[in-house]
């Protein structure tokens, strides 16, 4: 994986972009490439649909169904997730995501009957992340609770 020293912001340090979760978010990406489209492309650049700041949001309508390749991020997102928590405890994790076509519905993670992540979502239409930095701490702070929660109740995650 390539990474530049900027991210399409201009202001993320590098330090984002090796987070463990920008690491997963970037794996996930490239795993799902299967016709080498992102063979070429910078990790800033990859994850540049992650970003969304508060007045391209505003110009997001919200009317009509929510777009594929949004739905995809969000799945992404929350794959990612996923894949940190099977590598820190080995639990098999799985991830499932219902919206609506108002942008409302649900992310569950989960690893056999613990439900690691329930996240409700909101205006699907519009998500993304103010900066990479942003995404980061959303990501990682997922994480560390869905951790917490696996190791917690390694019994209720093996079934």
């Amino acid at each position: 994986m390539t990474a530049t020293n900027n991210s399409v912001n201009g202001t993320a340090p590098n330090d984002a972009l090796s987070s463990p979760f920008i690491k997963a978010l970037i794996q996930q990406i490239r795993g799902q490439d299967s016709y080498g489209f992102y063979r070429n492309w910078t990790d800033d650049l990859i994850l540049k649909p992650f970003l969304v700041t508060k007045q391209k949001k505003r110009e997001i309508p919200v009317d009509g169904d929510v777009d594929q390749a949004t739905l995809a991020r969000i799945l992404t997102f929350y794959r990612s997730i996923a894949a940190r928590v099977e590598q820190e405890t080995g639990l098999l994790s799985q991830v499932v995501i219902d919206v609506n076509h108002e942008g409302f519905g649900w992310a569950l993670v989960f690893a056999g009957r613990l439900l690691l992540v329930c996240k409700s979502l909101r205006d699907a239409h519009r998500f993304g992340f103010e900066s990479l930095e942003k995404l980061s701490e959303e990501g990682e702070k997922l994480v560390e609770k869905a951790i917490d929660l696996a190791k917690r109740f390694p019994e209720v995650g093996n079934i």
